[in-house]
């Protein structure tokens, strides 16, 4: 049974973090969470209006926690929380958990993953990268951190978009560790 952080930053992409609730809420993968808490940051509910407007974080039966609350389980190490996910992680978050600025439960809680040694995926969505988000994804990669960008697939013949943007939760989903009904890639070659 796992424990997850799920931390939503203002980045655009909020139909990838909209898809991930809707899984971790899912018959499928309830039985494998124990716990599951949502950390928002200031400048999502704009982004939330602007992309989904029908989404809405309170229809998932998780807690929500504000960016500012410190006072919060997982803001320790002694909480044991498995997981934590930022989707969409803007490059800014990222540039802060890089250089170890714990100024928010988001850093807080990503600094937590990384000293614990837990699973921390920035599902990170700018394109096209400087080298100082090069650098810091490289920073949080050797710090023991997983950067997935959210990249789809297209294998599968995606035939909506919100298909499409279920080949990155299945990849979230994977990396975090979870029994998944995802669909693989698989080779129509013959091998030689």
């Amino acid at each position: 049974m796992k424990k997850i952080v799920v931390a939503l930053t203002g980045a655009s992409g909020m139909i990838y973090a909209e898809r991930l609730l809707k899984r971790l809420q899912s018959n499928e993968l309830r039985q494998q969470l124990s716990e599951v808490a949502i950390v928002v940051s200031e400048n999502v509910k704009g982004i939330i209006k602007n992309e989904l407007p029908k989404f809405k974080i309170s229809d998932f039966n998780f807690p929500v926690y504000e960016n500012n609350n410190f006072y919060v389980p997982f803001a320790s190490g002694s909480s044991a929380y498995d997981v934590m996910i930022i989707i969409p992680c803007s490059v800014g978050t990222l540039g802060r958990i890089a250089g170890g600025v714990s100024e928010n439960l988001i850093g807080r809680t990503a600094d937590v993953m990384l000293k614990e040694r837990k699973k921390l995926i920035l599902v990170t969505r700018e394109m096209p990268l400087s080298l100082i988000h090069i650098n810091n994804m490289k920073t949080v990669t050797e710090a023991g951190g997983i950067i997935c960008p959210a990249s789809p697939t297209f294998y599968n013949k995606p035939s909506s978009i919100n298909e499409l943007a279920d080949t990155v939760v299945e990849r979230i989903l994977d990396l975090s560790g979870f029994r998944v009904d995802a669909s693989r890639w698989k080779s129509e070659q013959k091998p030689v």
